[in-house]
């Protein structure tokens, strides 16, 4: 295909840019970094991811976890694993697949965790690494219900 005259050429270089700009990935996260425990200081609320897979979430709302549903704080627990999208287009959407055991209380089902991700140009990384932080995130388009900030002790 030839691109004639000058609105071809703007259409060029908007087209290498993108591919430069879409070059850069988000570095992949470390599961191994995942287990511990998640706190909110504004809510209170915990989730505890342990290295065995499993985990324990404490004074989370049926609204936070899942975008609709009560205020009340709920306890539950279940199994965890990682879903790591690389250095895909999703990237930045990799995230801690929670399944509640028995339907947590009937209130609370599966949940995403989605885990935040250093930004990363060419294998070098622009955005230092803080604790960990994780959000619940029910609606795509939507913000987090409930960010929850890796402690440094359990």
């Amino acid at each position: 295909m030839i691109i004639k005259g000058m609105g071809g050429r703007w259409l060029v270089a908007a087209l290498a840019a993108s591919a430069v700009l879409t070059s850069g990935c988000a570095a992949p996260i470390d599961a191994d970094e995942l287990p511990g425990v998640y706190r909110s200081d504004k809510t209170g609320a915990e989730i505890r991811l342990d290295s065995d897979g499993t985990f324990t979430a404490s004074d989370i709302s049926a609204g936070e976890a899942m975008g609709s549903g009560g205020t009340d704080p709920l306890d539950f627990s279940g199994r965890w694993e990682f879903v790591d999208n690389g250095t895909s287009v999703d990237a930045g959407m990799s995230y801690a697949y929670l399944t509640t055991k028995n339907g947590g209380r009937g209130k609370i089902s599966d949940i995403q965790l989605y885990v935040n991700a250093r930004v990363a140009v060419g294998g070098k990384e622009i955005l230092p690494r803080g604790p960990l932080v994780v959000d619940i995130q029910p609606d795509p388009d939507g913000p987090p219900t409930l960010v929850l900030t890796k402690t440094a002790t359990p």
